[in-house]
């Protein structure tokens, strides 16, 4: 996923199967103003990393993120990309 389609308050999935899934929701977007380096915060939503709170380089998040998700009654569903 490229760093363009990562969004704040929007959810992610690594696309992984079984244990390894994930869901991962974008709470901050931020550069730090002495280094340069963009860092992507999040709250695991489901899945392996479900309750824990992270952040890591926007490259390393946009390398785990495969595609966006969206929460549908039980079930989460890849977003429908244009």
């Amino acid at each position: 996923m490229q760093r363009a389609d990562i969004h704040l308050h929007r959810y992610y999935s690594n696309g992984a199967y079984g244990r390894a899934w994930g869901v991962r929701l974008v709470t901050a977007i931020e550069t730090d103003p002495a280094t340069g380096i963009e860092t992507v915060s999040f709250k695991g939503i489901a899945g392996r990393c479900r309750r824990q709170t992270g952040a890591c380089p926007s490259k390393e998040f946009s390398a785990w993120a495969k595609y966006e998700v969206a929460l549908n009654e039980n079930s989460w569903l890849r977003v429908a990309t244009p």
